[in-house]
């Protein structure tokens, strides 16, 4: 899977946003089980939030997200972590396997968004989806101050903010001005 990394501006916040693109998890054997590589693990467990991408016109696609989601569920067990399901290939209503309705239906299960976009026709619907992913994602890591993180409970470091380093750094100055005054 890549790894695809941008910057943007959210109510007036840069934000910075890495995207892991998880392929290759599939259904085990007639089961509802899922199959995937080591690197999925290790993307799940760090994400912040999730974006579960199926094709209208492949109903096998949306059938690996509820055991996903579960797979997730034994990962963050008590997180809080945003989920935006997003139904793509929305202009080949020609060839439609899952209805909106099922998607609306599996999104609100899930306790996430739903979008139905098409990439190829209107990119807008896919960034307004991930716009508004992203603000959740901002409300939810800013209402946690940088302690924690969910559902790990490891502390973040805390990135200080320009004034509070504008302050620490003339504080130093001015101790050091003083000491050598005192001299």
């Amino acid at each position: 899977g890549a790894l695809y990394s941008r910057k943007f501006t959210i109510d007036g916040e840069q934000i910075s946003l890495q995207v892991q693109d998880t392929p290759f998890v599939s259904l085990e054997d007639n089961t509802d089980s899922i199959c995937c590589q080591e690197q999925i693990n290790r993307s799940i467990y760090w994400a912040d939030g999730f974006v579960f991408v199926y094709s209208i016109t492949d109903y096998e696609s949306y059938r690996v997200l509820r055991p996903l989601h579960q797979h997730i569920r034994r990962i963050h067990p008590n997180a809080n972590i945003p989920l935006l399901l997003m139904a793509n290939k929305g202009d080949l209503l020609r060839a439609r396997q899952v209805s909106s309705k099922e998607g609306l239906q599996l999104a609100g299960e899930l306790g996430g968004s739903y979008h139905e976009v098409s990439a190829r026709e209107n990119c807008e619907g896919v960034h307004e989806a991930f716009q508004q992913l992203c603000q959740e994602l901002s409300r939810i890591i800013g209402s946690c101050n940088g302690e924690k993180r969910r559902g790990l409970h490891l502390v973040r470091p805390k990135s200080p903010n320009m004034q509070d380093l504008k302050r620490r750094l003339k504080q130093a100055l001015t101790s050091k001005g003083k000491s050598a005054t005192m001299l």
